[in-house]
């Protein structure tokens, strides 16, 4: 394999690796050759930029969920209002 070849990989593999290394996973050489790849290739530096904003997004949710009374009346809510239309 000549040296050449051993920096350059395709786009398939550069998104492949992207992905292990969102999830530490990847080898020391693949993040190299991943950095590589960023370097001249733009689709796949959009595709990881977008990746890694996936990933906090997960990683860090901030979602405000309903404590049990609150749940307990909107329940109650609809319960009323099913029977409301039962009734009608």
């Amino acid at each position: 394999m000549s040296k050449k070849r051993r920096f350059f990989i395709a786009c398939d593999e550069a998104n492949h690796n992207c992905d292990k290394s969102q999830y530490n996973e990847a080898t020391f050489w693949e993040k190299i050759k991943l950095t590589v790849h960023l370097i001249y290739c733009r689709a796949c530096r959009e595709y990881s930029n977008k990746n890694a904003k996936l990933t906090k997004i997960v990683d860090n949710p901030k979602i405000d969920c309903l404590n049990k009374d609150e749940k307990k009346k909107i329940k109650a809510c609809f319960e009323k209002e099913l029977l409301n239309q039962d009734q009608v």
